[in-house]
């Protein structure tokens, strides 16, 4: 790939930006259910062992990978966990706006895994990291700003309960919902689509 077609792939057009907004706002709707419904209920269950709530934490975080995965362009994890972060503080959270700083740190870990790709591949271990890591920053990020009172067990059952939530919940259901969506035609006009259909060319007996 030339160095004009490379920049070109990763030029944001007025497409991808309406695209990945719509799919943030979406997100913010399972963020507002899981802040005002799911989180109280979670965390009465865990009372006797409150680093078990880190396993509900990957569905906080799909925004990112799922940006990532359909824009597939530099800023596009970070832009829609950031986002829907936003629009579920809007729409009211318990956590206030709080919820804006989590959006921006755990977007960040997403985005790092594409980076580390150079935004070239999006298939299903770099979805499965991309969740993986915003566990795991959310998970140290929560220790440090909520839980600095927990002993360094919790802490560590903390973390790896939010990278084990971040790589299915996350990753994994970024992967299925981002297939799920090409497979309709409506993500056509963005790369995932783009690159499927060059895919499945590729595949088609000449």
């Amino acid at each position: 790939m030339n160095t004009t077609t490379s920049t070109r792939r990763r030029s944001w057009r007025v497409v991808d930006i309406v695209i990945v907004s719509v799919i943030a706002a979406a997100c913010s709707l399972i963020f507002f259910v899981w802040n005002n419904a799911v989180y109280p209920a979670s965390s009465a269950a865990t009372a006797g062992f409150p680093p078990l709530g880190g396993l509900i934490g990957g569905a906080w975080l799909i925004a990112g990978p799922l940006g990532g995965l359909i824009i597939r362009k530099p800023g596009a994890a970070l832009y829609c966990e950031l986002v829907a972060a936003i629009i579920s503080a809007l729409l009211g959270s318990s956590f206030g706006l709080t919820v804006i700083w989590s959006g921006l740190y755990q977007g960040v870990g997403a985005e790092l895994v594409f980076l580390l790709f150079a935004y070239r591949r999006f298939d299903l271990p770099v979805a499965l990291l991309s969740g993986l890591a915003s566990g795991v920053v959310m998970a140290v990020m929560e220790n440090i700003i909520y839980n600095p009172e927990w002993t360094m067990d919790y802490k560590l059952v903390y973390v790896l309960c939010g990278a084990v939530s971040g790589l299915v919940l996350a990753g994994l259901g970024a992967w299925a919902l981002t297939r799920g969506l090409v497979a309709t035609g409506v993500l056509d006009s963005v790369a995932a689509g783009r690159d499927a259909r060059r895919a499945a060319s590729r595949r088609r007996p000449a």
